[in-house]
């Protein structure tokens, strides 16, 4: 390949990198167009969209969790499914079940309502353990097992969950297993003064509709194309970093962090900062990742994984606080900076 042909080729790359940018821009200027504020909460639900990932929202009632959720899904052309979860679930009323036909003599399978693309699983922590281990399957494997039968789930395919952190009564807290496999935890809080007032004045004259930009295979095409933007290896050395300093604060100079974590993050942590990083980047029209999209998502991919002692609810310290401390600590790469610089200060 001579010199010109390698130049047309990147220029290419990167004209299809900027229209792909702009048509994930586009869907969050749909999601704008009914959700007023959270401009930063959106686009990371549109991140983990993009990355393949599931995604937790987490609110006080009527901040808009489930609208969110449901304009994104109209923005988007394709199936969508609202669960609403109850004390008494059990997993066939999710999964599906066995039905026997006294006609025929034999049993039919009858799936359940997760077999859609997008799948709202509204107040998901109301839900009990055996539901919740359904939910696991079909979160971490995206396949569902029923009468020694295995059945995949459609692609693209993602869980949405919604959960109020007040309630104590009829709530039953997601298994760290599973917490696991959200790819993000989004906290949806109340909007400003500003904001409400635009609320009430959009839906004093309708509730607004949000245009499809997207199809189910232009949606799978984007996924596949965020997998392929560039990280460079310093950038996924910090990634690296900033979750290895949840797990050995001590050991790596963070001796006053150490007392409030008693569980740090998995390596699904790590894998989820690059995956959320590559899809941050293409929204922005580029086909590399830099160490601040690491940066920036951090918050969200790390706070539903940190185990927090009793000092640190003693103490009111939060995940949030704990992530914002080693961000300002654990340095971001800079191609001057030696390698060893990350963990610390030098």
């Amino acid at each position: 390949m001579n010199e010109n042909t390698a130049w047309n080729l990147g220029e290419e790359s990167e004209i299809l990198r900027h229209r792909e940018g702009e048509v994930m821009r586009g869907l969050l200027w749909e999601l704008k167009k009914v959700i007023v504020g959270h401009e930063a909460e959106t686009e990371e639900i549109v991140v983990c969209l993009l990355a393949g990932g599931h995604c937790l929202l987490e609110g006080l009632p009527g901040v808009a969790k489930t609208l969110t959720i449901k304009t994104l899904a109209q923005a988007v052309d394709v199936d969508f499914t609202r669960i609403q979860f109850t004390p008494d679930l059990v997993p066939s009323d999710i999964v599906g079940t066995r039905i026997y036909r006294a006609s025929r003599e034999e049993f039919d399978i009858e799936l359940g309502p997760v077999f859609t693309n997008f799948v709202l699983a509204d107040e998901i922590n109301r839900a009990p353990a055996k539901v919740q281990s359904a939910m696991l399957e079909v979160m971490a494997e995206r396949q569902v097992s029923i009468g020694g039968q295995t059945w995949a789930m459609p692609r693209p395919f993602l869980v949405m969950a919604t959960q109020n952190p007040i309630e104590t009564e009829g709530v039953y807290p997601l298994p760290e297993a599973q917490r696991d496999r959200f790819l993000v935890k989004i906290l949806i809080n109340y909007p400003q003064a500003g904001d409400e007032l635009e609320i009430v004045r959009r839906m004093s004259t309708g509730t607004p509709v949000p245009k499809q930009v997207l199809d189910a295979e232009r949606l799978t095409a984007l996924q596949d194309a965020a997998t392929q933007v560039y990280v460079d290896p310093l950038v996924m050395e910090y990634a690296v970093a900033l979750v290895m300093s949840t797990r050995t604060p001590s050991e790596l100079g963070f001796a006053d962090i150490a007392p409030y974590l008693s569980v740090g993050a998995s390596p699904r942590a790590s894998l989820g900062l690059i995956a959320a990083a590559r899809a941050f980047a293409l929204i922005h029209g580029r086909g590399y990742a830099v160490p601040e999209d690491v940066h920036h998502l951090a918050p969200a991919v790390l706070r539903h994984r940190l185990g927090l002692t009793y000092e640190a609810l003693a103490d009111g310290v939060t995940a949030d606080d704990i992530i914002h401390k080693l961000l300002d600590r654990v340095h971001q790469p800079r191609p001057a900076k030696s390698r060893s610089s990350l963990w610390g200060r030098s």
